[in-house]
Parts: structure tokens; sequence; C-alpha cells
């Protein structure tokens, strides 16, 4: 069918857990996920993209505020986002959108602006201020909608806890990584989130509409639902990135050593128990095949809602930004999981098709973009403007093909790893408090500094260099004056991008200076 022109939808698409290094696999053939690749023949993408922060709540926070964690607080999941805080949703607002949330943003609401008994202050898996929830999902409490899908195509659902278990092909030899899910592809999560994003949309094909799906998948327990569970060959799996024995990785750095304890490869996974074998090359092997699997599967219905797109006449009338929230460690460091310092966890994808600007389309960005820079792009693309809170910039001159002279030459990001509740091994073991539990990395193209709270020491890596995340240089004399140099800028930087949403402002008889409404 036809649309106007005139009519500009914004559809952005956000794939949780997803490593940037996928795209490479995917491009060198190691990857089955042929949808995003032919979608970048058409789009363009950004090389040297990282998320801010993690986990799940934090990274989402910042990824819809356009804010660093330093400023919005909403360090860990449960940790609440003030209520005053603007986002993307509620900007869109401003322009005529109604929000349409597709999954989830893991959202822990301000407790201040609820009752005691509301329940949103008691899950973390809340929805941000200003967004229309229509399909709802979720991880750990359950999605009610999919469940109930599931239920009336005739499954017996397993309890919550037992939901992401294998269903076992051998009983005799045991469970197995690649086992699949007990529900067919066509009816798993990510089939389900997809039928229901392309049904709601088909309605509103002849209206502007902003979009953000949030698929859960790659995001562990992995489990995968037949073929994607065996779809790639372990054998030909990457292996994992570690230094030469466990002894060697535990003498890294003090955050390692516990690192190794707390993201073991029994987290990734339900139904083994203490089975799997982080030393054992086949467990590994299997289980990044099963996370590949899974990304196999997310990319599958990316290219159905893409083809949505054009076969309904909104494919040139849609900025489409595909992205992730965070990376996954994968096994790299003996470690699972997201809550550490290597680029594995904040280096991202993100592909953005601005129908206006088809001039990028097929080519690539070398320069350092954030996760803080999707909300300001996508209001500045609607309205030519974003608030001047935020501390993201606009990506639409790269998408033009022009580098801003003031763009930045390196990345930030921030990690909290305490609880307030029950503290964790980190703080148990290395003697932490809650506001001690952090650490700050500045990224350039060449050197790397990870900057530990509590007294711990430092890292400072050569990027460029053959080794790496592997050697630590911070303790070496003859890279003091590098250490020194990337610590004042850390410093430096997160002094300039303070909370300005009033400090920029002067009232004067005049009137008040930089306000804008």
């Amino acid at each position: 069918m036809s649309v106007s022109r005139q009519k500009r939808n914004v559809f952005l698409i956000v794939i949780d857990q997803l490593r940037a290094d996928c795209l490479r696999l995917a491009i060198n053939g190691k990857l089955v996920m042929p949808n995003l690749n032919e979608f970048r023949r058409h789009a363009t993408t950004f090389n040297r993209h990282y998320s801010v922060t993690g986990p799940c709540g934090p990274s989402r926070a910042s990824l819809l505020t356009g804010l660093y964690a330093m400023n919005h607080r909403s360090v860990r999941n449960g940790a609440p986002l003030r209520a005053d805080l603007t986002n993307i949703a509620l900007e869109v607002r401003k322009a005529g959108y109604e929000p349409l949330l597709f999954g989830y943003t893991d959202t822990s609401v301000d407790p201040r602006r609820r009752h005691p008994n509301d329940p949103d202050i008691r899950c973390y898996e809340g929805v941000m201020p200003g967004f229309n929830e229509v399909v709802e999902m979720r991880l750990e409490s359950g999605s009610f909608p999919w469940r109930a899908h599931l239920l009336s195509r005739g499954y017996e659902l397993p309890k919550l806890g037992k939901f992401s278990a294998p269903r076992e092909i051998n009983p005799l030899a045991g469970p197995n990584p690649s086992d699949p899910a007990f529900y067919r592809a066509e009816d798993s999560d990510t089939a389900f989130l997809t039928d229901s994003c392309i049904g709601q949309l088909s309605v509103r094909s002849e209206n502007q509409w902003f979009a953000l799906l949030t698929y859960l998948r790659p995001h562990p327990p992995f489990i995968a639902p037949e073929p994607y569970n065996r779809m790639h060959d372990p054998k030909y799996a990457p292996p994992a990135e570690r230094l030469a024995t466990p002894a060697e990785e535990a003498n890294f750095h003090p955050f390692s050593a516990v690192g190794m304890k707390q993201n073991s490869i029994a987290k990734t996974v339900e139904g083994y128990g203490d089975q799997l074998n982080n030393e054992s090359e086949a467990d590994i092997a299997g289980l990044r095949s099963v996370y590949y699997g899974l990304a196999s599967e997310v990319d599958h219905h990316v290219g159905r809602v893409i083809q949505f797109l054009k076969d309904s006449g909104q494919f040139d009338n849609t900025l489409v930004i595909i992205t992730s929230d965070h990376g996954e460690l994968l096994g790299d460091r003996r470690q699972w999981g997201k809550v550490s310092f290597h680029d594995a966890v904040f280096h991202v994808p993100l592909v953005i098709r601005d129908p206006d600007r088809i001039g990028m389309h097929g080519e690539e960005v070398d320069e350092f973009t954030e996760s803080t820079d999707v909300s300001p792009t996508i209001l500045d693309w609607l309205s030519g403007g974003f608030p001047s809170a935020m501390n993201g910039c606009s990506l639409l001159p790269h998408l033009a093909g022009h580098r801003p002279e003031e763009w930045r030459n390196c990345c930030y990001c921030e990690v909290d790893f305490g609880e307030p509740d029950e503290p964790t091994v980190w703080q148990r073991e290395l003697g932490l408090g809650l506001r001690e539990a952090n650490f700050l990395v500045l990224r350039e193209r060449q050197f790397k500094l990870v900057h530990f709270n509590g007294g711990l020491p430092p890292l400072l890596f050569d990027m460029q260099s053959t080794e790496g995340e592997s050697l630590d240089l911070a303790g070496d004399p003859a890279r003091s004056g590098e250490l020194l140099r990337m610590t004042r800028k850390l410093l430096d930087h997160r002094m300039r991008h303070a909370d300005h949403a009033l400090s920029d402002m002067k009232l004067t008889e005049a009137g008040t200076v930089n306000f804008r409404p």
C-alpha cells in the first residue's frame, strides 16, 4: 500500500545481550544472520558503539533517557529511576507520537511516588513512564501474554523455575546444552513478540507511530527451540578468549578473581546444576553455539519486521535503529554474563537506517558512539532538537557523512556491582561498602583505563597491542605518564558531564538564560 511521504515513523529494536562481534561473525559467514547483514546494506553501521553501563535496567535507563548512570542513578537492577527525569517516550509524546512498547524496559519505578502496597515497587521489570505497554514481556516474573499463548496452543506449562530447562533428547546421556526448549520455534518468546508487534503495527499503517521492540534473546538462560538449538556446530564456534590457566586469570586483578566465582557457567542455563565445567572446551563451545543459535533466531524475526515495513510501504518513511543494551562475556576470561570491565560487555551493535540520508546507506562509521546517543538522534530526527540535559549527542551528522569538529575521541562506561540488601560476593571478599563497589572505564582507540573505587588497583590496557586486555600496564613505570593522563582525562569527563539540567541556566532580570521549555 502507498503511504504519504509526510508520515514519519520510528522503530527502535533492542536485542538483549548481543555482542558487537556477532555482526563481524555474520559478515564472515560464521554466524547465521542474513537479515541483519542485508539490512546493513541499506543502513549505516557504527563500528565503535558502546553501552555506557550495565546490566539490563541501568543500560536501558541510559539508552532511553540519554543520561549516564552517574546522572540518572538507576545503577543496578532494582535501583529506582527518578520520577522527575524525562525520557524518549515522554519527549516523543510532545511531538504527537504514542510510544508503543513491545517487550520491556526493566525500569525500577520511583517509590516516593507510589503507595507502599503498590505492586510496581516490588519488581525491577517495570515500564518506563510514558510508554504504552502494548505487549508485556518479562524474564523473572514470566510473560503472562506469552504463557497464555502457549497454553492456547496446547502446551503443558512447566513452573516458572523450570520454564527454560531443556527437553532432554537422550535421557540416558543426561542433559546437553543443545537440547531444545519444550516449545516449537513458531511459539517461542521471540516469535510471539514479533507476531504481536507486526499485528499491532499492521492496523496503524495509516498513522505515524513510534515503536520500541525489545527482544529478550539471546539473554540467558541459554535455551533455544529447534532448529536453532543446533544450528551452529560447536566445532566451529569461536573459542573464548582467556589466559592460559585459572590461576593466571585469578591473579590478574582482585575483581577478576571474584568474578570467576560469581559469573559462573552454571548461571547461564537451567536444568544442568553443576554438570557444566568452565574448563571444558566442549561445554564452552556448546553453550556459545546455543547463544549464536538464539542470535540467529532473533535475526530471522528481525527480517520479518523489516519485510513488514517494506510490504506495507513504510520502509522509506521509518527511522529504523537496531542495537543492544549490553554484551555478554560468553566464557571470555573464564566468566559469563555482563558484570565486567571487558569490551565484550560494553561493545554492542548499532545499525541505523535513516530514509532521509541515503548517501550513507551501506557505509560504516568508525567514530566512538555511545548508547546515550540513541535518544538524542531520534528526537533530532523528529523535531530538530533534544533536551540539553541529555549526555548523548545526535548522530544525524554521521548519518549524513559528516564528522562534527568537536566529536568525542573516547567512550565512557560505569558499573555498580554492590547490592544494598545482601552484599555481593565482591563486597564481601574485597571489603567494599555499597558506595565503593563500582568502577569506571575510559576507552580510547589505543588505551583503555579501568578505575576502581575502594582502593582497588587500576588497570591500563594498550588495545592496539597483541595482548590487548590480557596485559595490564598500570604497574609499568614506563607507562606511568599514560596512566596519569588517562586518569586526569577520566576525571575531566566526569566533571564535564555532571548533571547540568539546571546548572547551565541563570535567572536574570531579563529572564532565564539557556532555558528551553
